[in-house]
């Protein structure tokens, strides 16, 4: 028993990183309409700035600085690059996306080097909390708490603020909000870096559970699209459900058959769209 909650608990935790990614990733491809494989460079560029920023502002600071300036840097790149994609085939974002991904990772190597670092989390959080179940420590938990956070403050802003409605206006019609006299540029930004944000969250997050090193972003991508497909493409709510689903389901699986830790992942997402193809949250009429 101790072994199977061992193995949940692990899931959950990489179902929160999968879950972040993916409402960044969701939020992006619907006011953006891009496919941002570059999602994963930008997670952990943001744990290496928090490894860096660590000493002069602490953990805490490091948790809201990093991901503040990786997504200007992410506004930054939607400003001269992602823009001029705006209106043409996806083919190009994504290859310009995947493009930059293998840019921000040798730039990480040369900055930081190669080889894996430490991001150091507070003594107190490093304790377990409970002597039967020695894995459920104040981090964990820490990880857990936060992004439940973001996640309910995410939604919120998107349901009760002018920025918010628009932009979940304009994933559904954009020319429309632009013939209001919407800047949908500035929305576009707005979008693209808060999405960044989420994932900068998420790669300090997981730096401090498993370290930092240039690819920590690799491993979370394909999930992360999973994800998206198996919540439903357009549904923030939906992200969440379906990071958290695959997550939990890959853990349960590491305990009894290691081997198909990941392939779980896939058959769940053959199974939602043999069943549902429009994934479980949804739009009636993305896939059917």
């Amino acid at each position: 028993m101790e072994l199977l909650l061992f193995n949940v608990l692990n899931g959950l935790l990489l179902g929160v990183f999968y879950a972040l990614m993916a409402m960044g990733l969701s939020l992006i491809l619907g006011l953006n309409r891009i496919i941002n494989f570059a999602h994963g460079g930008f997670l952990a560029l943001a744990g290496y700035l928090a490894y860096t920023l660590l000493p002069y502002v602490g953990f805490f600071g490091a948790l809201i600085v990093a991901p503040l300036l990786t997504a200007v840097l992410g506004v930054l790149v939607e400003r001269f690059l992602i823009r001029r994609l705006y209106g043409r085939d996806p083919l190009f974002s994504l290859l310009l996306t995947f493009g930059l991904v293998l840019v921000i990772e040798d730039m990480i190597r040369t900055i930081w080097g190669a080889q894996g670092l430490p991001l150091q989390t507070p003594a107190i959080l490093q304790s377990a909390l409970s002597q039967t179940y020695f894995f459920i420590t104040g981090y964990r938990v820490l990880i857990l708490a936060i992004a439940v956070l973001f996640s309910i403050g995410l939604l919120l802003f998107l349901r009760y603020t002018k920025v918010g409605l628009r932009i979940l206006a304009g994933a559904s019609d954009l020319d429309t909000i632009a013939a209001l006299g919407v800047n949908i540029y500035q929305l576009r930004a707005v979008s693209f870096a808060a999405g960044i944000f989420l994932a900068g969250i998420a790669g300090v997050l997981a730096a401090g559970w498993q370290g930092l090193t240039p690819q920590m972003g690799d491993a979370l991508i394909m999930p992360s699209f999973v994800a998206i497909i198996v919540g439903g493409v357009g549904s923030l709510l939906g992200s969440l459900l379906g990071g958290l689903l695959i997550g939990v389901a890959s853990g349960v699986t590491s305990a009894f058959y290691p081997q198909a830790s990941q392939l779980v992942i896939y058959l769940i997402m053959a199974l939602v769209l043999a069943i549902r193809p429009r994934g479980l949250l949804g739009k009636k009429g993305v896939f059917e």
